[in-house]
C-alpha cells in the first residue's frame, strides 16, 4: 500500500481510528514549527503565553486542555528548552551545560556528554512553533504527531508500525531533557521516536507516571494504524487480556498460531 502524504490525511479520522484502537486517555496533538512567526500567530484560534514556561508546559496545554498555543523563544524559561526546538543556538555555551553540573551530573565531562547526546532541532530555520490538537487540523497539516500511551497501548502501536515494511527500532534515553528523545529526534530526523518523559516533563507538563511518549510524522501514524487494525482482526488487540500464569498455554496460543 502506497504510504499516504501528510496533506492527504484525514487527522481526524486519524485520531477517532487510534482513540478506538487504543482507548487513549490523552488527547492526540500536533507540532509545527515556523520559519515566520507571524505565521504560527495566524494560526486560528491560537493562544499566546503570558507568562514564561518550559516546553513541556506548552505540550502539555494542547494534550491535557486541548489548547492550540504558539510560542517564540521569548516565551520560553531558558536556552534547553529552546535548542531543542532549534529556537536557540546549540553552541559552546549550550554544549558546556554548566547548569547541570552538581544537579543531573556529577562532573562537567558528563554535563557536557549529556547536552552532545541531545538529538535537537538545527539553529537559524525557524522562529516560532505552535501545538494543537491533532483532530483540530489547525496545524494543516503538523511536522510531528504526539502521542501519549502507557506501556501497553504503545507496543501494540509499534507492532502496528511493523506490521508491513518490518524494521526493527532503536531508541535512546538521553535522562533529562528526554523532549530530545521524542519531538525533538522526531523533528530533526523524521523518524518515529520514543521517549520516557522525564522529571521535568513530569513535573512541569504533568506527565503522568505510566505515560510513555511518541513523536512521529502523520504520515506514520497513519501507517501504525493501517497496521493495528491488521493486528486486530489477526485477534491482537487492546487491552490485552491477561491469560493467567498457571494456565495451559496450549489453548491461547492455537488460537493465533494453529492454522500456521
Amino acid at each position: 500500500m502506497q504510504q499516504a502524504s501528510a496533506e492527504t490525511i484525514d487527522l481526524a479520522g486519524l485520531v477517532a481510528d487510534l482513540n478506538s484502537l487504543l482507548r487513549l486517555k490523552t488527547t492526540v496533538i500536533g507540532m509545527k514549527l515556523f520559519a515566520r512567526a507571524a505565521d504560527m500567530e495566524a494560526i486560528p484560534k491560537i493562544r499566546r503565553p503570558s507568562s514564561i514556561h518550559t516546553t513541556d508546559q506548552i505540550v502539555s496545554m494542547a494534550a491535557r486542555l486541548g489548547w492550540t498555543v504558539g510560542i517564540t523563544a521569548d516565551d520560553l524559561v531558558g536556552a534547553q528548552c529552546r535548542a531543542v526546538i532549534g529556537l536557540a543556538p546549540q553552541d559552546e555555551k549550550w554544549l558546556a551545560g554548566e547548569n547541570y553540573v552538581g544537579v543531573w551530573h556529577g562532573t562537567a565531562e558528563d554535563a557536557r556528554k549529556r547536552q552532545e547526546a541531545l538529538d535537537v532541532v538545527p539553529f537559524g530555520q525557524y522562529q516560532a512553533l505552535a501545538v494543537s490538537p491533532l483532530a483540530s487540523g489547525r496545524l494543516d497539516p503538523p511536522d510531528i504527531c504526539l502521542v501519549y500511551a502507557t506501556p501497553g497501548q504503545m507496543i501494540i502501536l509499534i507492532n502496528g508500525l511493523q506490521y508491513t515494511g518490518y524494521r526493527k527500532f532503536e531508541w535512546g534515553v538521553v535522562g533529562e531533557t528526554a523532549c530530545a528523545d521524542s519531538w525533538g529526534r522526531a523533528l530533526k530526523t523524521g523518524e518515529p521516536s520514543l521517549s520516557l518523559p522525564c522529571y521535568a516533563e513530569r513535573r512541569y507538563g504533568g506527565v503522568p507516571d505510566e505515560e510513555m511518549l511518541m513523536a512521529l510524522k502523520p504520515e506514520h501514524l497513519a501507517k501504525a494504524i493501517e497496521g493495528m487494525k491488521a493486528l486486530a482482526r489477526n485477534g491482537l488487540r487492546y487491552p490485552i487480556p491477561p491469560y493467567g500464569i498457571q494456565s495451559d498455554v496450549r489453548a491461547g496460543m492455537g488460537v493465533s498460531y494453529g492454522k500456521k
